[in-house]
């Protein structure tokens, strides 16, 4: 550390500070995966768990719980979480607007609309669609979605405005696939009524590790534009006076939040409110908005708080299983409307 007459320097502390958090993070998100791992109709103790996860239990049917169904939904829900979250830092530092998110500008919409649409058409006709397919089409209809926020944003300037038209665009997307789901016959299209509303359950391995190389290559690429979003968080000019090239950046930044947001809801359907509430938080948290502390901090702060909302989604009401967006509202609206109150009361 540096230290100069007896005193800890402010980029020490802030280390210092950011360290502890990621490590209370990270012990708070191991908790919850064991606590995921124990919850439900079949309650399993610490040991158990370790001889299932070591694989030297005799029970087969535990092991078939914990190996595949508990395990698979809760690396979704960690994975997913955290790359919304990481999506929703993005989008704020893209429009400059921090209550823009995935959910509250319509593109997660946009990609269930989309993906509903797809899996209507194909499965009708009885032609399965793999991962990635699923993933392309979300991504299609994330863009979709964002090209007209986008087009609104060029003629609204009011923040507020825009997050509106995000609203709007978000409840005409819903409206389109509401409206093709209920008139689906087919058993598998029916399903998409739970899809539509946001769930983890039904994941399955392969699930997880397409969605391991999304996260692995979102979050890479993320880290690789900390520097030049740090750069923008100072303003334009002296971003460019860095060498940023804007037009290039705003293109990746666009694009690399459509993947992650696309990869969110072509596997668990649209989630509400991760991707605003967590990253203002983390900020809170950390006392700063440096990209290259954020960003994992936005990840494993997604992650944890998707597992405890998917904990509670199955848990309060069991056997009965609540939307994972019920309770991620339930928990991130009232950030947001703190966030919304405090930032009228500057201007």
């Amino acid at each position: 550390m540096n230290i100069e007459k007896g005193k800890i320097s402010p980029e020490s502390r802030l280390r210092f500070r950011v360290q502890l958090t990621y490590l209370c993070l990270s012990a708070l998100l191991i908790l919850l995966i064991f606590w995921n791992i124990n919850a439900g109709s079949v309650a399993l103790s610490p040991s158990e768990i370790l001889e299932i996860l070591f694989g030297t239990t005799e029970n087969e049917v535990a092991y078939h719980i914990v190996w595949d169904i508990r395990l698979p939904r809760l690396l979704a829900a960690a994975l997913l979480g955290g790359i919304l979250s990481v999506s929703g830092f993005l989008l704020q530092t893209f429009f400059a607007n921090p209550i823009a998110g995935p959910f509250v500008l319509g593109i997660s919409s946009g990609a269930k609309m989309v993906v509903a649409l797809v899996m209507i058409v194909f499965l009708g006709r009885g032609i399965a669609l793999g991962s990635a397919s699923l993933i392309a089409a979300a991504f299609a209809g994330s863009l979709i979605s964002m090209g007209f926020v986008l087009v609104c944003s060029g003629r609204v300037r009011s923040m507020s405005m825009l997050v509106v038209c995000g609203v709007m665009i978000g409840y005409i997307c819903s409206a389109i696939t509401d409206f093709v789901v209920t008139f689906a016959d087919d058993a598998k299209i029916v399903n998409l009524h739970n899809w539509s509303m946001g769930s983890f359950s039904g994941i399955s391995w392969e699930n997880v590790r397409v969605m391991a190389v999304v996260t692995l290559f979102g979050m890479a690429m993320a880290m690789l534009l900390a520097k030049p979003i740090g750069a923008c968080q100072l303003g334009e000019e002296y971003a460019r006076s860095m060498g940023v090239n804007i037009r290039r950046f705003r293109v990746e930044l666009i694009l690399l939040s459509s993947i992650l947001s696309a990869c969110v809801t072509a596997f668990a359907g649209p989630i509400s409110f991760v991707g605003i509430a967590v990253p203002q938080l983390v900020r809170r948290i950390f006392g700063t908005s440096k990209p290259l502390f954020v960003i994992p901090g936005c990840f494993l702060g997604g992650a944890g708080f998707c597992l405890l909302c998917d904990l509670i989604a199955r848990t309060i009401f069991a056997p009965t299983e609540l939307s994972i967006s019920t309770v991620t509202a339930v928990f991130g609206a009232p950030v947001v409307i703190w966030m919304m109150v405090k930032r009228r009361h500057k201007e």
